[in-house]
């Protein structure tokens, strides 16, 4: 991976201890070397600067700042060996430098080019030669072509050696990410394993006083009625007051018995089932609601999708909780998709809205019982479905951005758990 162009020059780059090494050789080549002429010690300057300074900046540390480097380095290199000599030049060593460089940064094919590059900077200079009155002995040819071979051998060993440490570089990457994986999957199993204690605990404390409240409850209701026959029919202010207990006893009834529903249990009944007509008939329920939803449903089923062994009963409670919270968070005439799917060995269901979205603040603890950002919400509604889902061994995905729509992803195993 590239490092990033913008990142901030570290401390570790601006004091390197090869920087030492670097600046110690090349003033050693500027004082005692075998030429020692103006235009040779400003070469071997340019070189020695280019390899302190090249490091500090972190275009370089790319592919194409790599690629740059390499180029300037050759062209420098192959300018000093040409007035110093030419093939017999004491520097033609200095020409290994791009070349590692190379095998370093860059891959095989950025690594043979470096190296052929070098061996063409090194003969170039027998371009320049009047072959009529030199000519090079037999003796030093050997010299001349170990010289040329040692170019690309060197290449080709420093890139192995490099692509090695990559190879375990990456290793050790994948095995570091593969620990994060796994402290993250730990993560949320103790986290999981907390919110099943609490579950536990908020539904035994929700049916101990769900049953304490039932006997008053139908106190109250009977109370109510008997009030309202007994009034006089010109009393209209009893009348409506021993409504108003009526209804409200039944409110409060209605929210025991989702106490009820929540503490009890799970029983789940499965049998395959046509998972389109169980999504048919929560639509429907949607579109008869009383007062109506003023959206539009859309359904997008696969025909791919074979029956699926869940309990129906159940699983259209949670499609229809699902489809309600879609149409109660979209504004009037939106859109809301239902889509299925195969995905691996689960049944996708996607319920998908345009609505006001979700904040992230309130996803982490939408699932919890008792959490509601509605006015007039229990906070029981996605609990349970969540306790459905788990029942019948799947899981729910939720995607949501404040202002652009959520999607809630309900996943069925196509299969019983052996």
């Amino acid at each position: 991976m590239e490092d990033d162009v913008s990142s901030p020059v570290s401390l570790s780059r601006l004091l390197r201890p090869q920087d030492a090494v670097w600046v110690v050789l090349f003033t050693a080549l500027a004082l005692f070397g075998p030429s020692r002429t103006p235009l040779v010690i400003l070469l071997l300057c340019l070189l020695g600067v280019a390899q302190v300074i090249e490091p500090k900046f972190p275009w370089f540390a790319t592919r194409a700042g790599s690629a740059v480097s390499i180029a300037v380095n050759l062209a420098l290199c192959g300018l000093l060996i040409g007035i110093t000599g030419g093939v017999s030049s004491s520097y033609h060593w200095i020409l290994l430098f791009p070349v590692v460089s190379a095998a370093t940064a860059l891959g095989p094919t950025g690594t043979a080019l470096a190296a052929l590059g070098a061996c063409a900077m090194y003969l170039s200079s027998l371009l320049l030669v009047d072959w009529r009155y030199q000519y090079i002995p037999a003796s030093q040819v050997p010299e001349l072509l170990v010289r040329i071979l040692m170019m690309p051998v060197l290449g080709f060993l420093t890139y192995q050696l490099a692509e090695a440490k990559r190879r375990e570089a990456r290793r050790y990457q994948r095995t570091a990410e593969q620990l994060a994986e796994a402290n993250q999957s730990l993560r949320d199993a103790e986290a999981e394993v907390r919110r099943s204690e609490r579950l536990a605990a908020l539904g035994q404390l929700s049916a101990g006083l769900a049953h304490e409240l039932r006997n008053p409850l139908g106190t109250i209701r009977a109370s109510a009625e008997m009030l309202r026959k007994s009034v006089d029919s010109s009393n209209e202010v009893a009348r409506e007051m021993a409504g108003y207990i009526a209804s409200e006893v039944d409110r409060t009834n209605s929210l025991v018995t989702r106490f009820l529903d929540f503490a009890r249990p799970l029983q789940v009944r499965k049998a395959p089932s046509d998972l389109t007509q169980v999504l048919d008939r929560a639509v429907t329920e949607l579109e008869n609601h009383q007062p109506p939803y003023q959206v539009v449903v859309y359904k997008n089923y696969s025909p791919d999708v074979l029956p699926v062994p869940m309990d129906s009963e159940l699983m259209e409670r949670v499609f229809v909780n699902l489809l309600m919270n879609a149409a109660q968070a979209s504004p009037p005439h939106a859109p809301i998709t239902v889509k299925t799917r195969e995905r691996e060995d689960f049944v996708e269901v996607s319920v998908i809205d345009r609505g006001s979205g979700i904040d992230s603040t309130h996803r982490e603890n939408m699932f919890n019982p008792f959490y509601t950002t509605k006015r007039d919400g229990v906070g029981l509604g996605l609990p349970i479905v969540s306790k459905i889902v788990d029942g019948h061994g799947g899981m729910i995905e939720v995607e949501s951005e404040p202002g652009q729509g959520s999607v809630f992803r309900v996943l069925i195993p196509m299969k019983e758990a052996q």
